[in-house]
């Protein structure tokens, strides 16, 4: 039986305990914070029935890791799944962009424009292979694919939205692994991202794994005998494995015995951070019940997507208010990271009512901010060759964080089967 520590609570760190428990060792799990679920987390007001995330999290039917999980666990019969409106603004007004007939309809492309879309987007979706597409940008293959006007309409705020200035160095087989494995309907747990995640967190308490919530981890020291010496802010304990999925800046500034080249690849992977501004509103905004708005940054707009909560889940579970996401993908020097709520709310309300015309800020109940510096990693040209090991130069140690999910995108479902990928390395 070993004893093994796992840095962090995330959806990973949790789906690597359980594995790694069944196996028959012995865990603890450590967690700065003071409940499970890192970005996936989510908090709940009195009134509510449900929790909330704060950052917007969905998941999709082809998210097969996580559906199995919840399947393993039980908990299967509470995932539900949803077919909410998705729209794109194009000279001064929104269009939905969710189907081939929404994609037909839409008036910002010629006729022969829509069917390259068609012909392209189904070479990705059905034909591609992500491992040759990575060795182009984004920026240069859907131009030169996809054409110019289609490009510029539908495809490039999307880029500038999600990676600010570094909209340019994406791969391409980023791209492909939105087309691939996303699909129209979102799924989410009954009770809210927090509550699946609260229940497995129970589910492994039971299981025996230990949580030490609000404890961070100063540093991670490789003993003589093989074992590791984590010193967290309740003093120094020992373990004979640990797997941190933290942050990779992170890793390298806590482990700092990795070693040059290990540690030059984690401090060389991209990244940047997101930032979500939550508004409870007393009126629906969106009159036609649309949920996910892609606002594109040239027409104005202070954030890159709008997210109307309550047009996918039912206010009432939320004591009837219509909950908003104004969220948005920044560098971390930006100073969305250092204004206040107040001074966002002040930045971000006059857009709204280019939503709805009627809006007015007497609407505004109450607001929440959430920022995190470290939400997005930035894939460039041939980023399978820069992802760091899973096992690292220090025995005993393991790493497991979103930027090594490449070329999926970064969420729960990636995270869990990363996590697990992990543990069975680590029980190996």
């Amino acid at each position: 039986m070993r004893n093994i520590a796992i840095i962090g609570a995330g959806a990973g760190g949790l789906a690597a305990a359980y594995d790694l428990t069944r196996a028959g060792h012995e865990v603890t799990i450590f967690e700065k914070e003071s409940t499970p679920g890192g970005l996936a987390s989510g908090f709940k007001e009195p009134a509510w029935d449900w929790s909330l995330e704060k950052f917007y999290h969905h998941w999709f039917q082809t998210d097969h890791a996580i559906l199995e999980l919840t399947r393993e666990l039980g908990l299967q019969d509470k995932v539900q799944f949803h077919r909410p409106k998705t729209v794109v603004y194009y000279n001064g007004d929104f269009y939905p962009f969710d189907s081939p007939i929404a994609a037909l309809l839409f008036p910002g492309l010629s006729f022969l424009d829509k069917i390259r879309f068609g012909f392209v987007t189904v070479y990705l979706r059905y034909l591609a292979a992500w491992q040759p597409l990575e060795k182009y940008t984004a920026h240069a293959w859907m131009k030169k694919f996809y054409g110019d006007r289609v490009y510029s309409a539908m495809l490039e705020p999307l880029l500038v939205g999600k990676f600010s200035s570094h909209y340019q160095d994406v791969n391409m087989a980023w791209f492909w692994a939105r087309f691939k494995a996303r699909t129209s309907k979102l799924g989410t747990f009954e009770g809210g991202f927090q509550a699946f995640l609260d229940q497995f967190a129970e589910i492994l308490k039971q299981a025996g794994v230990r949580f030490s919530f609000n404890t961070g981890i100063q540093k991670i020291t490789p003993l003589k005998d093989g074992r590791i010496e984590l010193a967290t802010d309740q003093g120094k304990k020992v373990f004979d494995q640990v797997l941190a999925t933290v942050p990779p800046f992170l890793l390298a500034k806590i482990a700092p015995d990795l070693g040059g080249e290990y540690i030059h690849k984690l401090n060389a992977l991209k990244n940047i951070g997101a930032v979500v501004l939550i508004l409870s509103l007393k009126k629906q905004l969106s009159k036609k019940g649309y949920y996910w708005f892609n606002l594109p940054k040239s027409a104005g707009f202070p954030f890159l997507a709008l997210v109307e909560h309550t047009n996918f889940l039912p206010a009432s579970h939320y004591n009837g208010e219509d909950l908003v996401y104004c969220g948005d993908y920044l560098e971390n020097t930006h100073e969305y990271f250092r204004l206040t709520k107040e001074e966002m709310v002040e930045r971000f309300l006059p857009s709204l009512k280019k939503i709805n015309p009627d809006f007015s800020e007497d609407w505004v109940v109450k607001s929440w901010l959430f920022r995190a510096p470290y939400a997005q990693p930035v894939p460039g040209v041939n980023h399978s060759q820069k992802i760091p090991a899973v096992r690292t130069p220090i025995r005993n140690l393991y790493f497991a964080s979103m930027s090594q999910v490449y070329p999926w995108d970064r969420g729960t479902n990636y995270a869990v089967e990363l996590g697990r990928k992990a543990a069975k390395i680590m029980l190996e």
